[in-house]
């Protein structure tokens, strides 16, 4: 199952989610979006909370609100049914939450359930949080909704869906240099009519007259 949260941090509203348990943490990591950003606890165990990007947004450019709101909803979250993480990540002052794109984790065969690494360290921001601020917690958990995911069909729509775009922006962009082509020649063919009954060749001069022959034009 699938925690799904809308932050209204921004507008129109973000969507947040996180998996209800370290296993379902495995799948996210393998099915997280190229638009994902993954959220942390640091150097403590936590929940893994996501944040979907809309379009012309980047992951170093979220803003400060809303990366309040993830963070708040990492700390409130990292209990994992274990008191230790529960007095540590919940309950503990001063935390640093840590983010990177998710095409930047790193899952290696070897790790534990939920665990992972990155690919650049240099791709991974810091966030502090002082504290839990309650009517964030709270004003997100009212936005709570939990369902099942077929990540793989979503996997499959979603690539289906990005293919079709790039389709239809190739095809875009083949019509546009068309046009572009199209006018140069017509531009070109205008140009060559303009020199046809002027009387002299495109790039070629006009032959200087003598003084007398402007003399005998003047007279």
């Amino acid at each position: 199952m699938v925690l799904f949260f809308t932050s209204t941090a921004i507008d129109p509203p973000a969507v947040l989610y996180m998996g209800k348990d370290k296993y379902e943490n495995e799948d996210l990591i393998k099915y997280a979006w190229p638009q994902d950003v993954w959220f942390h606890v640091d150097k403590l165990s936590s929940a893994h909370v996501y944040f979907r990007m809309p379009e012309g947004m980047t992951w170093d450019t979220i803003p400060e609100a809303l990366l309040t709101d993830c963070a708040q909803l990492v700390k409130a979250n990292s209990i994992e049914g274990m008191i230790f993480v529960f007095v540590c990540g919940n309950k503990k002052d001063n935390l640093t939450i840590i983010y990177t794109p998710a095409d930047n984790l790193k899952k290696t065969g070897d790790m534990a359930v939920g665990q992972v690494s990155f690919h650049n360290d240099k791709k991974v921001k810091r966030v502090h949080v002082p504290k839990r601020e309650n009517p964030i917690v709270n004003r997100l958990n009212k936005t709570k909704v939990e369902r099942e995911v077929d990540h793989e069909q979503e996997r499959v729509d979603r690539l289906k869906k990005e293919s079709a775009q790039r389709r239809a922006e190739a095809a875009a962009k083949k019509k546009a240099d068309a046009d572009l082509a199209k006018q140069r020649e017509a531009e070109k063919a205008a140009r060559s009519y303009d020199t046809l009954f002027s009387g002299v060749d495109e790039g070629e001069e006009a032959p200087r007259k003598s003084v007398r022959e402007m003399e005998e034009d003047f007279m």
